[in-house]
């Protein structure tokens, strides 16, 4: 751990910051966290509760004077995304992440950083351990396994909270007021397959896509970051038949809200073709970078020998998989007719991994519009119906229509433009916030989102900038000043 992190200003959310850096909180394993929330509520004499889901409310009654405000809860998620590079060894169970500076930013040594969300967590531990900041009375609510499946905010229960405000502490662009954003809904698919013994006279070699930026398939789905999948997949299809190749296995990606960053293959090939199938890589690696020079300079594609596997797949298998990955699609589906340069749908091919029997497919599709999302996933379900596989999609979560005469949206106007000198965008996300989920449970909560810039979020190249720390510091507690009266 870089201690310089502690010599930044607003020091005290810097100092929790840090302290949350040092707890493992991976998705869905979060009981360490909540162990320090809990610990934390009762050091600071605050009436802190746990839901049956898991996760925490944390009150803290209003600074004298402050009395008759409004209800105001700050919310932000506890888990964080688990993304290290392949050569990187970490174990996100037990060990704390390993921050560094960089000029303007902090990021992480190889893993993500968790500043998604762990800048909010901070924030609202250094509002609530505060003795000096004005404020009405306020909640802050911590949510579970938010990048796995929203969990904490399905299973929050109408009653649990007093507020009739919300901001939520989980955008990542300074300067931009969010006020909806895009519903979602993951779509698996399950290929079945056969193994076969490996041929004689064949050699094996491990083909890796590698080097991509990746990235959080809702925010960075339009900046024509490549999908590792998609590229070592295009390979395989184009060369499958001319280098008569066999499939021992294929690894793409891991998070079904992040774009991948690697993906590799085993595969087997005659003897005598080894150096034609070196030279096809070396060349398709220059397409590749040629087609990516601009959004991804550090694309790169490998080949290496390695030992002969006891066994592949079978050819009709290898067929359908190839066949399915290339018609699936990916990216930016639609733009927004409405919204100037808004992404509307989009749907994200996250990761192929191989089971006992079965090659499992993940994929994420977004959009603000509902038929629009139903419309992508059910291209996406066909395409792999096409291939002999069975599909499920999951029940999604609901997006956030945008209120143009939310109240809180023109506070925070206010709050911005009088800090800074300078107009805010009011805008919405393409990614999910849980606003949606959480405003389904409480239809007259009038919600906002905003936060310090962070860039990379899901990938190891996750940073977020010290500059508008500062800033997203002094908005919130300028906004908690200017909360209405009841």
């Amino acid at each position: 751990m870089n201690t310089e992190i502690l010599d930044l200003e607003p020091k005290i959310v810097w100092e929790y910051f840090k302290e949350v850096l040092e707890i493992p909180r991976p998705s869905k394993k979060e009981e360490k966290i909540i162990a320090y929330l809990l610990k934390f509520g009762k050091d600071q004499n605050l009436e802190t509760l746990q839901d049956e889901i898991g996760n925490i409310l944390i009150r803290k009654q209003a600074t004298p004077g402050m009395e008759n405000k409004k209800w105001v809860v700050m919310q932000s998620h506890i888990d964080m995304v688990c993304e290290k590079n392949s050569d990187k060894v970490f174990d996100f169970d037990n060990d704390p992440i390993e921050s560094l500076i960089e000029g303007d930013w902090v990021t992480a040594n190889d893993t993500t950083l968790g500043a998604d969300d762990g800048i909010g967590i901070a924030a609202q531990l250094a509002i609530l351990a505060s003795k000096d900041i004005e404020h009405g009375p306020i909640e802050c609510l911590f949510t579970i396994d938010e990048e796995t499946g929203l969990t904490g905010a399905f299973g929050l229960q109408p009653g649990f909270l007093k507020s009739s405000i919300l901001l939520n502490l989980d955008s990542e662009d300074e300067g931009q007021l969010f006020i909806g954003c895009a519903g979602g809904q993951d779509t698996q698919a399950w290929l079945p397959f056969d193994y076969e013994e490996s041929p004689e006279n064949h050699r094996a070699f491990k083909i890796m896509v590698s080097g991509l930026k990746g990235g959080h398939s809702g925010d960075e789905i339009d900046k024509g970051h490549a999908n590792a999948n998609k590229i070592l997949n295009r390979f395989l299809w184009c060369k499958k038949d001319k280098f008569e190749l066999k499939l021992n296995v294929f690894d793409g990606g891991n998070l079904r809200n992040a774009i991948p960053r690697e993906a590799y293959a085993i595969v087997l090939v005659p003897i005598g073709k080894e150096g034609d199938l070196a030279e096809a890589v070396s060349i398709f690696k220059d397409m590749s970078r040629n087609e990516f020079s601009i959004t991804e300079p550090d694309l790169n594609i490998t080949i290496s020998s390695v030992d002969t596997p006891e066994v592949i797949i079978d050819n009709e298998s290898f067929n359908e998989l190839v066949n399915a990955v290339y018609g699936c699609p990916h990216g930016v589906i639609a733009m927004s007719q409405s919204i100037e340069n808004f992404v509307e749908t989009s749907t994200n091919l996250a990761s192929v991994k191989f089971l006992e029997d079965e090659i499992l497919i993940t994929t994420s599709q977004r959009s603000s519009v509902e038929s629009e999302k139903q419309d992508i996933t059910n291209m996406v379900t066909s395409v792999f119906r096409l291939a002999g596989a069975r599909t499920e999609t999951s029940d999604g979560y609901p997006g956030w229509s945008p209120n143009p005469k939310s109240e809180i949206m023109n506070i925070t106007v206010d709050s911005y433009k009088k800090l800074f000198n300078t107009d805010p965008e009011v805008l919405a996300i393409h990614a999910g916030l849980e606003c949606g989920l959480i405003g389904d449970k409480y239809p007259e909560m009038d919600m906002i989102s905003f936060g310090p810039t962070i860039k990379r979020a899901h990938s190891p190249e996750e940073k977020i900038e010290i500059s508008t720390v500062v800033k997203f510091w002094d908005l919130t507690l300028d906004i908690l000043k200017n909360i209405p009266n009841k």
